[in-house]
């Protein structure tokens, strides 16, 4: 089954660096961002399990847990760990799943078809509270990721889940938002956007961030 935007996450159970997860009870009532590599060992996924474990404290500003997935075993994974916390100068604080079966890794559509049947592309879930998918990047194995703009989607996300606003391009928090089009009522537009608000075109209202 092809994942989309609003699809329920699959659930699964699996071992990780830190134990047995159970992703769903796992998750909780929190975000959460799944994140896979094409194996151990590798240069990029180095500095990038090292960002991710860098990045803890803004992840956790924003309920949002952090979850790796390799096609390797956990055992090899303990082994990589102390590559990535020596060469990267951080300690590791989140759990990477074990994923020697493929399980998790098809039940993403995580294999490049295309390389060999293990290798996975660099795909990222968001998934939120509800274990909906709300975001999908994928990249190719050759190129990092860029976790300020997995950090600044998540803000969006979360701003227009909470608010009738969406974001306009290159969009950083504290910025200016757009009213969403379905909002026209006069009253309610005070109500909801007491600061006002900039009419550049009838369907492109412009206005402070909510909540700042």
């Amino acid at each position: 089954m092809a994942l989309h935007i609003g699809s329920i996450a699959p659930d699964f159970t699996q071992e990780s660096t830190e134990g047995t997860i159970h992703f769903h009870q796992w998750l909780g009532n929190s975000w959460g961002i799944l994140f896979s590599h094409p194996k151990d060992f590798t240069p990029v996924c180095t500095t990038e399990l090292g960002m991710t474990a860098r990045l803890k404290p803004e992840f956790d500003k924003r309920n949002v847990k952090a979850l790796g997935v390799s096609v390797d075993d956990v055992a090899s994974h303990k082994r990589w760990t102390a590559d990535i916390e020596e060469t990267q100068h951080v300690k590791m604080n989140f759990p990477v799943l074990g994923d020697a079966d493929k399980k998790v890794s098809k039940l993403y559509d995580m294999i490049h078809p295309e390389w060999n049947d293990t290798l996975t592309v660099r795909s990222v879930f968001v998934i939120d509270p509800n274990k909906k998918i709300r975001l999908i990047i994928t990249y190719p194995a050759s190129t990092g990721r860029n976790f300020q703009e997995i950090l600044r989607a998540i803000d969006s996300l979360q701003l227009t889940d909470k608010y009738t606003v969406a974001t306009p391009v290159d969009w950083k928090q504290g910025e200016d938002v757009i009213i969403a089009p379905s909002v026209t009522d006069p009253a309610v537009l005070k109500e909801k956007f007491p600061k006002g608000y900039k009419e550049v075109k009838p369907y492109l209202r412009v206005t402070p961030q909510p909540g700042k």
